[in-house]
């Protein structure tokens, strides 16, 4: 289960995706999450999949790669789904003890499981095709504006960076902690969902140690390089627009254009 876990993860491949500017990354994940939760009808929805679908096909990651993250939120999945199936008011398709499906309901419930999935796969691509370092550089160039409001950009580019590198890191620190404890008799595989959410309480122990103990070698790490935040800071490898780049944002643009044409229309 955590091996599933792709959040955080880089992929690397030679693709037009890899290669576009993180800022159009960006730019682009932000629209496409605009336009899956402004899409409410087939057409629309429909559209934003078969978008989506020609993206994955250009990044050159194995599909199968990305699905394999999906296994780790299913539970959450089901509860979204059931929660809009069962508690929303509209005409009775079915009814069974306490609880009762309506038209709206399984609407509902299919529509935003569908867009959790697609929007999970969404924003996964973008950290799959797009490295820690490139990342923090693109969200300070693009959020550079709020500088002026005295807003600490490149301090929050780094903590989210930070963040993202260190989720494939505790996961592999948690799959050896489990491995060891296995070792030693531990049973983490039998019993019901409550009984392996109580054999994963000692987990949290050795996990909160090494999380705590990484943190303090990369402040300790950090301080001994000088490091004092983005004022004056130079790049190995600035960020500089190419032609693809500009030829993504006018694609970009059609498409949100052409979306809400249709959005309009239909």
């Amino acid at each position: 289960m955590l091996r599933e876990i792709t959040l955080g993860q880089y992929y690397p491949a030679e693709s037009v995706l890899h290669s576009l500017d993180p800022r159009v990354k960006l730019f682009g994940t932000l629209i496409f999450i605009i336009t899956l939760f402004s899409a409410n009808n087939v057409i629309l929805f429909g559209a934003v999949l078969i978008t989506l679908i020609g993206i994955i096909k250009m990044s050159h990651v194995p599909f199968s790669f990305m699905v394999k993250g999906l296994r780790s939120i299913i539970i959450l999945l089901i509860i979204a789904g059931l929660f809009n199936l069962f508690l929303t008011p509209g005409k009775t398709l079915a009814s069974f003890w306490i609880f009762t499906i309506s038209d709206v309901g399984l609407k509902n419930a299919v529509l935003m499981t569908s867009r959790m999935v697609l929007l999970i796969i969404g924003t996964s691509l973008m950290t799959l095709t797009t490295t820690p370092n490139q990342l923090t550089d693109g969200l300070e160039k693009s959020l550079g504006f709020m500088k002026r409001a005295g807003v600490p950009v490149h301090e929050i580019s780094m903590m989210m960076s930070i963040a993202l590198r260190f989720i494939p890191i505790l996961i592999e620190e948690t799959d050896k902690i489990m491995k060891a404890q296995m070792a030693r008799g531990a049973d983490f595989e039998s019993g019901g969902l409550i009984k392996k959410a109580k054999n994963m309480v000692p987990l949290l122990v050795p996990l909160f140690v090494s999380a705590f103990r990484r943190a303090n070698d990369l402040s300790f790490a950090m301080e001994a390089r000088c490091y004092n935040g983005g004022e004056g800071r130079t790049k190995m490898r600035p960020l500089k627009y190419s032609s693809l780049d500009q030829r993504a944002y006018i694609c970009i643009a059609i498409y949100l254009i052409v979306f809400y044409s249709a959005k309009v229309i239909l």
